[in-house]
């Protein structure tokens, strides 16, 4: 009953426009409309003339569409220069209303419009870019992009190339860009975005610790953090070059995965920004948490860079809520790598066949499943090669044995599945594959370090499923940064729209 009523008066309202011009503008356009549907009636239907119906009926709703939007923005202004407000005041300068500027082509969800706007210069003289109030008021992005065709494309960017979002664009909302504009409005939106990724990275990991620490279950819940690299095709370079990615996830008292969180970084020496932005969030999320400590592990391959943060920063992490101890991080390494170089042992004491084969499935078993079972492993491979002596390459033994020798002490599998903790990488590896590799490594594709990282930024947002609140906060930062400047415009434009 009430939208109703609502609707009612909203029509009556648009009946009582002065002007009639909105109405004159839709007019043609319902006629067609209508005289679409007559057609399409007027004979049997099929296949064929069901996808043309809907294909035209598409064209004139997106037309109408336009129409609205277009004389929408056209009237929020008026057309005086004594109604509106005679200074404003952009970063310290004052700017005052020169003259309603030509229409502006901008393009919205509808297609392309044309909108005019007050423009504003500077009082002081010092050449400063003319303002245009309304376009700053309205968060028209990279001057092209009305917010809502700019999430769009954000959003198509992330799955598809550059080519595929232009021709969505074209067929679907009638927008004709080039490839520069493209870029234009995908930059503006990840350093939009930017800022405000890191709250909400935290915000997601505490609600999800929330969850889990409500969950039934018989251990503890648990806070598990992964990193690893993979090589990308860089533009300008011989070879390809190393990007990381990281993850965050939660694990209920069952073990079960609620979440998680991804973070990437396009290929830089040391990989220093993905090891600050990754103890920035794990700091903040711990400092922020209230409730019972999670279990901390990480999980990661035994590969430098993994390694050295561990020793480096996580084996060194002060309690945010104790600072006079350190958080206790378990790390195990990948089980899936300790059973490569498994299957590399079997091939130096038995050469390639089915006899390593066999022992090497053995002694993944015991590996996985026996108390201690990285100790088993090592005796029963120094035995054989005791007695049996060496078929494949003494370097191959040698390489296989050290590494699980190394890092036996994090290889406690059959220990860590009892508290149902993760023993594989999976997930962090699966985060190589749909942050960087499902995009970034199509056939015939290179990057350059600037353009991938746009996409990147992009990416981790959808990813991590963070992208509605990052987008919001985007928009209200930007309305915040108005008030002080553009009081009297919004003022106005309030109690115009009223």
């Amino acid at each position: 009953m009430q939208d109703a009523i609502s609707t009612g008066r909203f029509l009556a309202r648009l009946a009582g426009l002065t002007d009639w011009k909105l109405l004159a503008q839709l007019g043609p356009v319902a006629l067609r409309v209508a005289r679409l549907i007559a057609v399409f009636r007027s004979a049997a239907p099929s296949h064929e003339r069901m996808a043309r119906f809907e294909e035209e009926l598409k064209f004139l709703l997106d037309t109408m569409g336009r129409l609205i939007v277009q004389w929408t923005l056209n009237h929020l202004e008026p057309q005086s220069r004594a109604d509106m407000p005679p200074v404003l005041y952009w970063e310290r300068d004052a700017y005052r209303p020169k003259r309603l500027s030509p229409t502006r082509n901008l393009n919205c969800l509808f297609g392309p419009i044309r909108v005019s706007r007050w423009l504003y210069e500077a009082l002081d003289g010092l050449q400063l870019p003319a303002l245009f109030p309304l376009e700053r008021s309205l968060g028209i992005v990279a001057g092209v992009a009305t917010p809502a065709l700019a999430d769009l494309v954000a959003r198509l960017s992330v799955d598809f190339t550059q080519r595929q979002v232009l021709e969505t664009l074209k067929v679907q909302h009638h927008v004709a860009w080039g490839a520069m504009t493209l870029r234009k409005v995908t930059k503006a939106m990840a350093e939009g975005i930017a800022p405000h990724q890191h709250q909400a990275h935290v915000d997601l990991l505490l609600s999800w610790l929330t969850e889990a620490a409500k969950s039934r279950g018989p251990v503890r819940f648990a806070l598990a953090v992964g990193r690893d690299g993979l090589m990308l095709p860089i533009r300008g370079k011989g070879t390809y070059k190393e990007g990381a990615t990281a993850t965050v996830s939660v694990l209920n008292r069952l073990g079960q995965r609620l979440g998680t969180i991804y973070l990437g970084q396009m290929p830089e020496p040391g990989q220093g920004t993905l090891s600050d932005e990754l103890t920035r969030l794990l700091r903040d999320v711990l400092a922020q948490w209230h409730g019972a400590t999670p279990r901390l592990v990480y999980i990661t391959d035994a590969g430098f860079h993994p390694r050295d943060y561990f020793e480096k920063v996580l084996s060194r992490m002060l309690n945010p809520r104790d600072p006079e101890h350190f958080l206790q991080w378990e790390w195990t390494v990948d089980y899936y790598h300790a059973c490569c170089y498994i299957s590399k042992l079997a091939e130096a004491i038995f050469g390639p066949g089915r006899a390593a084969h066999a022992w090497a499935a053995k002694m993944r078993r015991w590996l996985k499943n026996k108390p201690g079972g990285i100790y088993r492993v090592l005796r029963s491979a120094g035995a054989l090669r005791k007695i049996r002596g060496l078929v494949g390459e003494d370097q191959d033994y040698h390489d296989g044995y050290a590494y699980l020798r190394k890092h036996a002490r994090w290889m406690d599998y059959a220990e860590r599945r009892r508290r149902k903790l993760p023993i594989g990488s999976g997930v962090t590896e699966a985060a190589c594959k749909i942050v960087f590799s499902q995009r970034f490594k199509c056939s015939g594709m290179k990057w350059d370090i600037a353009g991938g990282a746009v996409i990147l930024q992009l990416r981790v947002a959808v990813l991590s499923r963070t992208w509605a609140a990052v987008r919001d906060a985007m928009f209200a930062f930007q309305m915040t940064t108005l008030s002080p400047t553009h009081a009297p415009i919004r003022s106005f434009l309030t109690t115009n729209a009223a």
